[in-house]
């Protein structure tokens, strides 16, 4: 039997699927087969049979015409990922959140991205931004990419980091909080403070805006406190 290489899928159709699921998940609005047959790009039979197996298991759905979301099974599955870091940081985010009014958010690393595990909105905003669950970002870029890539050796930092990034990081590290403008999305403002944990990989906790809606100072104080606070519940 041939070997196989650690770079290359063990399933092609376990890949398409995962792939059907990413393509969803960034998608604003659900999406006709067809889009995700070009998106994916397959042949539209192949798209469905695919689409098929996953809306069997709940992990899509389609509506009255036909267009495809990601199913409600997807949730469930979510909640069980660092359940225990979960549980303990839905209650720091949803107070932070509640006393800044703003999207409060935590990230975690895997492999060389950040992803968004838990996202509270504010309770009573008018408007807030929504930072979805699962959506990712290059580590290094923006507040909380930045805020993980300062808890890693600079040995383990990826090579696409510029010389500017680590600037930014000798900037900030004085303050203990990251700042980004326009970076991960244009018109979007965040800062971001790391949380580090014991036997976990790196972390950090964000608020995001649409303007410097308060000092980056005193948006960071309320973070630091949440992230003391998990990383106590959790054991240091």
């Amino acid at each position: 039997m041939p070997e196989t290489t650690n770079d290359a899928p063990a399933s092609q159709t376990l890949s398409r699927g995962i792939r059907v699921l990413e393509i969803l998940s960034d998608a604003a609005e659900p999406l006709a087969i067809d889009e995700v047959a070009r998106r994916l790009e397959v042949h539209r039979s192949v798209a469905y049979r695919l689409v098929r197996t996953l809306e069997q298991h709940g992990l899509v759905s389609r509506n009255d015409s036909g267009r495809i979301a990601l199913g409600a099974r997807l949730a469930a599955l979510a909640a069980g990922v660092a359940r225990d870091l979960q549980t303990e940081a839905l209650p720091e985010l949803t107070t932070v959140a509640n006393e800044v009014g703003l999207t409060c958010f935590l990230v975690v690393l895997e492999r060389d991205e950040c992803v968004t595990l838990v996202s509270i909105e504010p309770r009573h905003a008018g408007a807030s931004v929504a930072q979805r669950p699962g959506s990712r970002h290059p580590l290094g870029i923006g507040a909380p990419g930045r805020a993980v890539l300062s808890l890693l050796p600079r040995a383990q930092w990826p090579d696409a980091i510029t010389p500017q990034i680590e600037r930014q990081m000798r900037d900030a590290a004085a303050h203990g909080f990251m700042v980004s403008h326009d970076e991960v999305i244009p018109h979007l403002h965040a800062v971001a403070v790391p949380l580090p944990l014991r036997g976990r990989p790196p972390a950090a906790i964000a608020v995001v805006s649409l303007a410097d809606q308060r000092p980056a100072a005193e948006l960071a104080a309320h973070l630091q406190r949440a992230a003391e606070a998990i990383r106590t519940a959790l054991g240091g």
